[in-house]
């Protein structure tokens, strides 16, 4: 018998196609265990706080009050002015600490360590006490006043809040700016372009692939640490939510409405920053990976999809 079979004609006849491999998946038995564990756990602390002395019932009473949404519209403009200060106030830091210029460069490291150094919290306190010191501010004929009145709460928030960050934000622009490579500074001076102008043009817009994630983070930590300011009296979340608390013997529920609120706004900074990351990685990958939604919606498209073949 020979290996090639031949057809009437006497052609021989094309190979018989391979059959399909038949992957068998592992079983990871290690995965259900650890579910079933997770679930368990879950439904116990379910559990528990179903059955505590809480009244449930409170927070959605008070989760849409006036005084709720307006600490939620001034924890939002307080994270938004804080970091404006912060990014600000970090660039300028950043480019000082890479200076030649021993004094520039001294005057950024000394500021960053001291600010890094201590507490928000303390440093809240230190300029809300600093009438101590400074009976009064003095601006000659633009502005003249005693500290107590010119240190408000909100002021005393922004510059703790602000310049608190600054310190951070320094760090981060400068690991951004020492990540472009030298390269391209060389070759923007060797067209004839400034230094301020290579930052500007060629630096800065490199650099912000790496600034943007740790910035993202930045700000939703902005966003809850405005709840410290509560201490130096400035009314924002969590200070009305202690209010309504105290008013209406619920304070332990209006914890967890404050906590509530805080989780829906750091969810949508969290897209928002996913978004933004996005947009700044355009240059670095070739194809950027499919979003949630496009993953959702090529889930969708496929689930009527015959297999082996277009639908």
């Amino acid at each position: 018998m020979t290996d090639i079979e031949k057809t009437a004609g006497g052609k021989s006849a094309p190979p018989a196609a391979p059959e399909a491999i038949k992957a068998i998946p592992v079983k990871h038995y290690g995965r259900y265990v650890s579910a079933v564990i997770a679930i368990a756990l879950f439904a116990a602390i379910v559990y528990a706080f179903s059955q505590g002395k809480i009244n449930w019932h409170a927070i959605p009473d008070y989760f849409f009050d006036d005084r709720i949404l307006t600490g939620v519209g001034k924890t939002l403009l307080l994270t938004v002015l804080s970091m404006v200060i912060g990014i600000v106030g970090g660039i300028v830091l950043a480019v000082m600490r890479l200076s030649k210029n021993p004094v520039t460069s001294s005057i950024a490291w000394f500021y960053i360590w001291f600010f890094r150094g201590t507490p928000v919290l303390v440093q809240l306190f230190l300029w809300f006490n600093l009438g101590l010191v400074f009976e009064y501010i003095n601006l000659g004929p633009i502005y003249k006043n005693y500290w107590s009145d010119f240190m408000t709460p909100l002021l005393t928030a922004l510059l703790g809040l602000g310049l608190n960050e600054a310190a951070y934000m320094a760090e981060i622009c400068r690991a951004g700016l020492l990540a472009v490579d030298e390269g391209q500074t060389e070759a923007s001076h060797a067209l004839g372009m400034s230094h301020a102008k290579t930052l500007r043009r060629v630096v800065i817009p490199q650099a912000m692939r790496v600034i943007v994630p740790p910035t993202g983070n930045e700000v939703i930590n902005m966003l809850k640490t405005t709840s410290l300011v509560a201490a130096v009296q400035y009314p924002e979340l969590f200070r009305y939510a202690q209010d309504i608390g105290q008013n209406s013997g619920a304070p332990v529920e209006m914890y967890f409405l404050a906590a509530a609120w805080y989780l829906i706004m750091t969810s949508i900074l969290s897209v928002g920053q996913y978004y933004i990351e996005r947009y700044y990685a355009r240059g670095s990958s070739r194809q950027l990976p499919d979003t949630p939604w496009q993953k959702v919606k090529a889930n969708m498209f496929s689930l009527g999809r015959p297999k082996g073949g277009a639908a």
